[in-house]
């Protein structure tokens, strides 16, 4: 798996690729760190820094991250490694619109799981792709922002942003 760290407006952005597309997406502040994440997602696979194509793509991914309104989600193809619970409710997160945010919930609903609100949670808190599978417009029940594994700081100024983009439209 090759991968790359380049800066957004969030910090630093880590993406990786296997031969299927994007496998993970990670958020932070320091590239060892994010690297390390990488390695214990991912511990029998050998990481190897991208070149100058895969460069290419992780500041890609990080444009997108700093311009949702430019986001074009066929233009990454996403390869994320999971249970076949945590894949559906990966995809159901794709299916959110941007400035729009639903319950863990209503996710289960959609699903067809809706005792597993918890799962649920977990799922997204599994999510290795961040933003371009938008775990961020997941919020609690009563309309708090809830948790986010890259931090609520960062959850709150992407939702700041795609609400604003969807007044805009």
């Amino acid at each position: 798996m090759q991968y790359a760290i380049c800066s957004s407006s969030l910090g630093l952005v880590l993406v990786a690729e296997s031969s299927g597309g994007i496998s993970a997406v990670l958020l932070g502040d320091d590239a060892e760190a994010l690297r390390a994440d990488l390695e214990r997602r991912w511990p029998d696979t050998e990481l190897v820094p991208g070149d100058a194509e895969m460069m290419v793509r992780a500041e890609a991914v990080a444009h997108a991250i700093d311009s949702p309104a430019e986001l074009d989600t066929e233009e990454f193809t996403l390869a994320p490694i999971g249970t076949a619970f945590q894949q559906a409710v990966w995809e159901a997160l794709r299916q959110i619109p941007p400035g729009a945010t639903v319950t863990y919930r209503e996710i289960a609903e959609r699903i067809g799981r809706p005792q597993a609100v918890r799962a649920v949670a977990q799922a997204c808190a599994a999510n290795p792709i961040a933003v371009l599978v938008p775990c961020h417009r997941v919020v609690r029940t009563d309309g708090q922002i809830g948790g986010y594994r890259w931090g609520p700081g960062r959850k709150t100024v992407l939702l700041q942003r795609e609400s604003r983009m969807a007044t805009l439209a």
